[in-house]
């Protein structure tokens, strides 16, 4: 199983590239929607695409239908070199909002 990345900036890009990950940069809604649609048409051995964060606000419903399809790809949310732009408390409040369960 492979994964891919699909970023909004260089370093992150470069960063998984020495890792061995490959990907592409987007710059906007629009190249972040085609490069999904472009993995999940051409590459099947892609098993994780790797989403750095502002690139998945930018597609936040193609986001939640790879997430809610419940088969490969998995979709895994990375922050960039900046720093997450989610709250401390956003593990928490997802697991709530998908099953109603409060964690302390």
């Amino acid at each position: 199983m492979k994964g891919f990345l699909i970023s909004d900036n260089h370093d992150s890009l470069v960063l998984l590239r020495l890792g061995g990950i490959p990907g592409v940069e987007v710059h906007g809604p629009e190249a972040a929607a085609a490069a999904i649609d472009n993995v999940l048409e051409n590459r099947p051995d892609v098993g994780v695409i790797v989403l750095t964060e502002k690139a998945a606000e930018w597609v936040p419903a193609m986001v939640k239908s790879l997430r809610e399809r419940g088969e490969p790809p998995l979709l895994v949310e990375i922050p960039d070199r900046h720093g997450s732009v989610r709250q401390g408390d956003f593990l928490m409040r997802y697991i709530r909002e998908a099953i109603g369960v409060k964690i302390e």
